[in-house]
């Protein structure tokens, strides 16, 4: 959750119950300059927290770190240019500490791999490099306490997972909700079609690239390593099969196609052995079976039974 000097906020923490609070502490750590751990325990229904009437049960505890002008506002600026690549990085946060040398807030980013911004002692920095390695082996945010020589620091190891990107193939009229669903997620919306004038009618403002290339030169625009879903829907027979033949000797782990179960097998069919390449990846009819009708709901289903197959493929 990012929260600015006056109180306006991205994200939620805990569904609307405490952001007013979190905004009225963040206005004085801004002003302190020093980060601090807050602790909500709802865990008791029967009362209303500070008069707000919360009874949302469990326990959260936040950590607020400080952003400023003058630091260049690290290391939210280098974590965001992790969320801006393709891979899978590390931030590492001090969130408590009884070494001198060694402060809650400080922090280590890192960038394909390698520190992009640190403000930790190198005495310590090294040492560090290691548990950001489990981290990034591991797949998951973990907290671990680290024994140092002169005490003992808390660390958040928090795995930094970039917003997944979906390439749809086909710029028609049920490629817009599409991209309206996948973008209001937050995913990077690719959209090709060799058609220009579908390119040219098509509502494609909030997608990250708009593509209008012939099918069989799709391979020399973009890297389809850089995707984790693909939407076949250009309703253009040869152009599905081409585009099927490419993903085929893709890596993207979603296939969904469009269209009946017989044109489905007809296609991969006509695909020979790149087939058996997309006989576990391949989704056709695309979409989970919510009984919708027409575009929206149909792109409804599509981004829903992605999103399902994200989720499987995340850490836990």
């Amino acid at each position: 959750m990012l929260i600015t000097g006056d109180g306006d906020f991205q994200g939620m923490l805990s569904g609307g119950c405490l952001e007013g609070d979190l905004a009225e502490r963040a206005r004085m750590v801004l002003q302190s300059g020093l980060p601090q751990v807050v602790t909500y325990d709802l865990g008791k229904n029967d009362e209303e927290l500070w008069g707000l009437g919360v009874g949302c049960d469990g326990l959260m505890r936040i950590f607020l770190q400080p952003l400023l002008p003058e630091s260049g506002y690290e290391p939210f600026a280098t974590m965001a240019r992790a969320f801006g690549g393709v891979t899978e990085q590390v931030a590492a946060t001090v969130i408590e500490s009884d070494c001198d040398d060694l402060r809650p807030g400080e922090t280590i980013v890192t960038i394909d791999g390698n520190v992009g911004y640190s403000n930790v002692s190198d005495v310590y920095s090294r040492g560090l490099d290691v548990e950001i390695a489990i981290t990034l082996q591991a797949r998951r945010s973990e907290y671990r306490e680290i024994a140092t020589k002169s005490g003992t620091a808390r660390l958040l190891f928090s795995l930094l997972m970039p917003p997944p990107a979906i390439l749809v193939l086909g710029a028609g009229l049920d490629a817009g909700p599409v991209v309206r669903f996948a973008s209001e997620l937050g995913w990077r919306v690719t959209v090709q079609d060799h058609r220009s004038a579908y390119i040219e009618s098509g509502k494609f403002l909030l997608a990250d690239q708009v593509h209008c290339v012939p099918v069989a030169k799709l391979a020399q625009v973009i890297d389809f390593a850089d995707y984790a879903a693909a939407i076949v829907m250009s309703h253009h027979l040869s152009s599905d099969r081409e585009y099927l033949r490419q993903l085929a000797r893709s890596s993207i782990a979603y296939v969904g196609l469009l269209g009946p179960i017989d044109r489905r097998n007809r296609l991969l069919a006509e695909i020979g052995d790149d087939a058996k390449n997309l006989a576990e990846r391949v989704h056709g009819p695309a979409g989970l079976k919510i009984g919708g009708r027409g575009p929206a709901s149909i792109a409804l289903s599509i981004i829903a039974e992605i999103h399902q197959e994200l989720l499987r493929e995340s850490p836990a």
